[in-house]
């Protein structure tokens, strides 16, 4: 029994600014600041290898002092918008109907909300009162594979089930106006807000990519690698600078094992879908894979036209493939990074 992936959709905010634009509302949040941080900054924002990203709010709202129940307040009317317009967009390519959705998972890192999305979701789309659901929270960017991975092992153990993943991020709700630490800038510069749906089926009549295997790596003793603090004016960022070291270092563990459980070399996969946490972490990845022979130009594409949208993103990269005519039996890898530290990897097949 297969579990294949039936269709990925895409959406973003109305709101949009070029980098350049962005660099130049950052004055006012540097105001007082020396000449040589604020030069510093503003070259972090022009080498992020991000054109442009997409935002819940107006770009002058996000250097506005706010409290954390205005931001939250926006992120929860915004996110419902998103992730009903994002599930109603793969349905509709899909050809399916809510009421074909068996298991839901939604997945949000960047605000709180209780009831969660999936709540609003079976409400507004009149999905079945008997929808399994299951909300992510607290995975961070690795969380849209993670999603994939549940839905992914419910549907193998139920036959002739449907499952919708919809993943929202609003990053540019968790920026720390008072934070001027590097990790609170270089996570400005990097991420935009977004939303993916990945709808995944059991059902025999369903075609596309086929999930052949999944698995998650956890390093140990890395919790303080990447994650959030919740502080009194919200979620602030917490970035290790030397995430791209250890990913590096943990490389050959993350990928060799994995392929070969599976039969499989890196010289088999023909598709690499990586996540692109940030430009120094996709270099990292790039070397990597490029002494493989590989590339991961998607990934650099979507970062540069959206920024990282957290767990959205990898889906983002995901859509791209799945608009392309690829060759039967060939063999991709999807793989990305977040708190815990964690990788978590998928294997997939056309």
């Amino acid at each position: 029994m297969s579990v294949t992936i039936k269709a990925v959709s895409t959406e973003v905010p109305k709101n949009t600014r070029p980098t350049k634009d962005i660099i130049q509302l950052m004055d006012s949040w540097l105001e007082g600041q020396d000449d040589r941080f604020k030069r510093k900054v503003k070259k972090i924002f022009e080498n992020a290898a991000v054109d442009r990203r997409y935002s819940i709010m107006k770009p002058e709202a996000v250097v506005t002092k706010t409290s954390f129940q205005e931001k939250n307040d926006i992120y929860k009317t915004e996110v419902i918008k998103l992730g009903t317009a994002c599930l109603t967009k793969g349905l509709n390519k899909a050809g399916w109907q809510p009421a074909d959705i068996d298991y839901l998972i939604t997945v949000s890192c960047t605000g709180i909300m209780i009831p969660s999305l999936d709540a609003f979701l079976i409400n507004d789309l009149q999905m079945r009162q008997d929808v399994v659901r299951l909300p992510v929270t607290e995975m961070g960017c690795v969380a849209g594979i993670s999603g994939m991975i549940y839905a992914k092992n419910f549907l193998k153990a139920n036959p002739g089930k449907r499952a919708a993943v919809v993943a929202v991020e609003a990053p540019t709700a968790t920026f720390q106006l008072d934070d001027y630490s590097m990790a609170n800038v270089v996570s400005a510069a990097i991420f935009g807000d977004g939303a993916a749906c990945v709808l995944m089926s059991s059902h025999e009549n369903d075609t596309g990519p086929e999930v052949i295997a999944e698995s998650m790596y956890h390093f140990y003793n890395a919790q303080h690698y990447m994650g959030f603090d919740l502080v009194n004016s919200g979620l602030k960022m917490v970035l290790d600078k030397e995430v791209p070291e250890h990913i590096a270092a943990h490389f050959g563990s993350i990928i060799h094992p994995f392929l070969k459980e599976n039969d499989c070399s890196i010289e088999d996969v023909a598709h690499l879908i990586f996540h692109p946490g940030g430009k120094k972490i996709v270099q990292t990845v790039e070397s990597l894979f490029s002494e493989m022979g590989k590339d991961i130009n998607d990934t650099k594409e979507v970062l540069r036209q959206f920024g990282n949208m957290s767990s959205a993103t990898v889906l983002f990269v995901l859509e791209r493939f799945l608009e392309r005519e690829i060759p039967q039996n060939d063999i991709g890898l999807m793989l990305s990074f977040g708190p815990g530290f964690t990788a978590q990897r998928l294997l997939l097949k056309w």
